[in-house]
């Protein structure tokens, strides 16, 4: 009988356990001893009908996959022993709960979207968007204006009904959607949001060329229009007071800055002494181009930083060639790059894509991108996050070591014991083999070489770790950003890709991958590095669990899914606990 992945909470942490169903309540006990250090005596586990005994039959629980059960008690001589009582709620089971409170379950599957006949390019746009966990705390919030006339229907929402009151409020719209999202595991038809985008965006509601149906659409467009329906609708406020100020969400989590210098490239306008022209523009998305050297996301993004205009050059009383050069100013906390993958074909006069196979990083390092001032902010905090990286990798692969080493000596000894197998005369020369060792060729004692102990060299580095911490915290302090909804390192993880598969915009399929990320981040060490590991996959109503690996497939080089958007989140910095 196959064994059961399920999860065992202990004192706030949570562990994944295999549990064998041939076995029996004392084996599991000592799995969860090694695990927490509590001794199998000292346990309580909290199974349906009361508490796990010793001789319990592992098979009688009817676990299921990724099922939590609940363990108590401390190690013997720690704190906490009058915890072993009774405890504080009740212990409420999988079985027992409401389909919405499974959803909400740690690890639960979340809700897929209903393929409405060609919205794959929705749907996959609308679980992107939910992966930015900001967006969906602010959307709770909303309440359509009174202006609008449907203040007085706002409490729909609670019913998942807020749509009948404001069709043409794709804000209202989206927040009702993600709740009815939250409250089952099912795939659900998006059907109100739907009609409130056709509503607003009529292009949207374009029949198929035989007229049976709705035509495909480019996930690109509909996230770009979604985007701007959201940034002049939800706005939040900062700080308190007279000092309080009001800002889009959009703006202030999604949009970046960019600082630009315009040079007419012809040498006659530059005798005649037309001097660059600066401009400031906010973007929401950076384009990341594809010409014939393109092998990388870097690669397309600098050839989007550079734009070639044509307009009239007043000192040359004509049209000339201006090249338009430009760096980041602001970085957004979630950055949104768009693999310009389409282009009109005027020989089919329909949208074709470039198949052109271009890499993506799970990490991406966007300083060099940006100007020289931001760039000055950023390095130095940048650098100091990869040294805390880098030594906090060191001592889990010391302590990766001792824990083989000790293992092995283990095994050793269980496996030899040399004072019974060896004959005296053996233990003669051995001895003698031992003492020659300790002496050098001319009879001198070698000077013995101290090293230092595993718990010497952990402490060493526990205290360079809290050290380069507080270095950080004391740039962050120096740059003096109180803004939350910017990066303040330059780095970037990925959160979401949403891919197409086919040759051209008008056909193909759309689908989604979304990072797993535990509700209670950000986490450390071994957890966050095994939960790095997993994606969801939505494919319209179909979710699956995906390994990390899947999504380094997703760079196209043909009619596969290949990305077109990938939605980058700025990293966690490392705190000073």
């Amino acid at each position: 009988m196959a064994a059961i992945p399920i999860i065992i909470k202990h004192a706030g942490k949570r562990h994944e356990v295999e549990l064998d169903p041939t076995s029996n309540g004392e084996t599991l006990k000592y799995q969860l001893f090694s695990l927490t250090g509590v001794e199998p005596d000292r346990q309580k586990v909290l199974v349906k009908g009361g508490q796990l005994k010793d001789e319990t039959p592992l098979s009688s629980l009817n676990a299921k996959p990724r099922q939590m059960f609940m363990m108590m008690g401390t190690p013997s001589g720690g704190a906490g022993t009058a915890d072993l009582g009774r405890p504080k709620e009740a212990v409420k089971f999988l079985e027992d709960m409401s389909a919405a409170e499974v959803a909400q379950q740690e690890g639960a599957t979340p809700a897929g979207l209903q393929n409405l006949g060609n919205t794959c390019y929705l749907n996959s746009t609308l679980q992107t968007l939910r992966s930015v966990p900001e967006l969906q705390q602010e959307l709770i919030k909303y309440r359509p204006s009174e202006s609008a006339g449907q203040s007085g229907l706002s409490d729909l929402s609670s019913f998942g009904l807020g749509g009948l009151g404001g069709s043409r409020d794709l804000a209202a719209s989206l927040r009702d959607l993600f709740k009815q999202m939250s409250e089952t595991q099912e795939g659900i038809p998006p059907l109100m949001f739907l009609n409130a985008l056709r509503s607003v965006f009529p292009q949207f509601a374009q029949r198929d060329r035989n007229g049976q149906g709705y035509a495909q659409q480019d996930a690109e467009e509909a996230f770009s229009q979604i985007m701007n329906q959201l940034r002049a609708k939800l706005t939040i406020t900062d700080g308190e007071g007279e000092s309080a100020t009001k800002t889009s969400f959009v703006d202030k989590y999604l949009a970046g800055q960019f600082e630009s210098v315009t040079e007419c490239e012809d040498p006659a306008a530059k005798e005649l002494g037309e001097q660059p022209s600066q401009s400031s523009d906010v973007f929401y998305k950076l384009d990341c181009h594809i010409g014939k050297e393109t092998n990388h996301l870097q690669d397309g993004i600098l050839a989007g930083l550079e734009e070639e205009i044509e307009k009239n050059s007043p000192l040359l009383e004509r049209n000339s060639v201006y090249k338009k050069r430009s760096r980041i100013a602001r970085l957004p906390k979630y950055l949104t790059v768009h693999f310009v993958r389409f282009f009109w074909k005027r020989e089919t006069q329909k949208k074709a894509k470039i198949m052109r196979k271009v890499t993506f990083p799970a990490e991406l390092d966007v300083v060099e991108f940006c100007t020289e001032d931001l760039r000055k902010q950023l390095i130095p905090i940048r650098d100091k996050v990869r040294e805390i990286r880098k030594e906090e990798e060191d001592v889990e692969r010391a302590q990766k070591r001792q824990r083989i080493a000790e293992e092995r000596a283990v095994r050793q000894s269980k496996e030899t014991d040399l004072g019974s197998n060896v004959e005296p005369m053996q233990k003669k020369h051995a001895a003698e083999e031992t003492k020659a060792k300790a002496n050098d060729k001319d009879g001198d004692s070698q000077m013995e070489e101290t090293f230092k102990t595993d718990a010497e060299y952990e402490a060493e580095k526990a205290a360079s770790i809290r050290a380069a911490k507080k270095e950080l915290q004391e740039l962050l302090t120096q740059r003096g950003s109180g803004d939350s909804g910017t990066n303040q390192s330059g780095l970037y993880e990925l959160r979401a890709v949403i891919t197409h598969q086919g040759a051209s915009a008008d056909s193909g399929h759309y689908t989604a991958y979304v990072k797993k990320q535990e509700r209670d981040e950000p986490q450390a060490g071994n957890k966050r590095r095994e939960q790095d590991n997993k994606w969801w996959w939505f494919n319209d109503d179909t979710v699956t669990e995906v390994e990390a690996q899947k999504i380094e497939t997703l760079s196209g080089g043909g009619e596969s899914h290949s990305a077109l958007i990938c939605l980058y989140r700025a990293i966690d910095l490392p705190t000073s606990e």
